[in-house]
């Protein structure tokens, strides 16, 4: 008997690990949770969600840096039905661009750290490189992103109708204008930028998270894993013990960078 249900349950947990639970993300609520701590921590990450899945992704994430003491808030990226992410990347990174700035001024919140998951890591990088989060950002750490665009953005084109119902699937597209012209200007360099990524993972293939820095570049930083799938990477605590040091090290970065600035009397 045992045997007999054993391929099933390894097919049904390697599936999830690659795509996340139906109830735990997909079906999961997608309303905001609102805890009061925003601007209360000394430091505090936003968390950007992947195509076609949910905030719910992060449940555990959340937890884990709540209790080590940061600040977390994320965004619905809506899309498809409402609620999956599924609008065009540079459109979605105006949004947020837009948002962060509303929130950073009601809850006085100067600088924050984010963490995204596949596409919502080039969400991150758009917002960084292009629309000045880099004023804003103390680090970006990335889990699974498709820095060079993801072969299986092909599957998803023809999903979706070849970019009618959605057109960020052709932007994920390896070589595709919107990869090229991203990775075109080089990263700022006050910001760390960290790439997350498993040998196991077949939604973003290894070779396509790694970052390539130039000659100079010492703060992009690749960090592989074995053995964890694509959804997995949100909730590993291997992967968290890795994005909690590289958060450490960026606090105590941007401790020293302030601490050798003249005072301004604040």
């Amino acid at each position: 008997m045992s045997r007999e249900s054993s391929p099933p349950t390894r097919a049904y947990r390697y599936l999830r690990n690659q795509l996340g639970s139906l109830r735990g993300v997909y079906f999961q609520g997608n309303s905001i949770v609102r805890h009061g701590d925003l601007g209360q921590r000394k430091e505090t990450v936003l968390l950007l969600h992947g195509f076609m899945q949910t905030r719910a992704v992060w449940e555990v994430m959340e937890d884990r840096l709540r209790y080590d003491g940061y600040g977390v808030f994320s965004f619905d990226l809506g899309g498809l039905l409402y609620r999956f992410n599924t609008r065009p990347i540079h459109q979605l990174s105006e949004i947020i661009a837009e948002k962060v700035e509303g929130i950073c001024t009601r809850y006085d919140l100067q600088h924050f750290h984010i963490i995204g998951h596949s596409k919502g890591g080039l969400i991150a990088r758009h917002y960084v490189q292009r629309l000045g989060g880099d004023a804003r950002v103390r680090s970006l750490i990335t889990l699974g992103t498709p820095h060079h665009g993801t072969p299986t953005a092909l599957l998803a084109v023809g999903l979706f109708g070849g970019g009618l119902l959605s057109r960020a699937p052709l932007q994920m597209i390896p070589k595709s204008p919107f990869m090229r012209w991203l990775n075109r200007d080089p990263f700022p360099a006050q910001v760390p930028l960290t790439s997350i990524y498993s040998r196991a993972d077949l939604v973003c293939p290894y070779w396509c998270s790694i970052l390539r820095p130039r000659v100079g570049e010492t703060h992009l930083v690749n960090r592989e894993v074995q053995g964890v799938g694509h959804t997995e990477l949100c909730y590993d605590p291997g992967i968290y013990r890795i994005v909690q040091q590289r958060l450490a090290e960026a606090c105590a970065l941007w401790d020293e960078r302030e601490g050798a600035l003249p005072s301004t009397g604040r």
